[in-house]
């Protein structure tokens, strides 16, 4: 049972890491955007945003559903970046906990 348990908390832990990435990503370029630092008229610039947008929107939503409207700012990535976060300490207990 350990054999399997343990490289499926990894690969469950590596995936919720490079998601918490997308989202930081997604976060910077979305502020570059907004300073013109970067053009959206570039197709990779686009690509990337456009990408970065559809993995994260359908997870973010729900959290600016239920946070307050703070005007320009948007705290819903911090948010999530907290629960992935707990998500993980989670299942680093679980994992030390099933391998003893």
């Amino acid at each position: 049972m350990d054999v399997v348990v343990g490289p499926l908390f990894w690969l469950v832990d590596t995936v919720i890491w490079l998601y918490i990435i997308v989202l930081i990503i997604g976060v910077v370029l979305s502020w570059l955007v907004a300073f013109n630092v970067v053009n959206t008229s570039n197709r990779f610039v686009y690509i990337v945003g456009d990408t970065c947008y559809r993995l994260t929107e359908p997870a973010l939503r729900p959290i600016r559903n239920l946070l307050p409207n703070l005007g320009g700012i948007d705290l819903s990535p911090l948010v999530l970046i907290l629960l992935l976060w707990f998500v993980r300490q989670v299942l680093w207990g679980l994992n030390a906990r099933l391998a003893y």
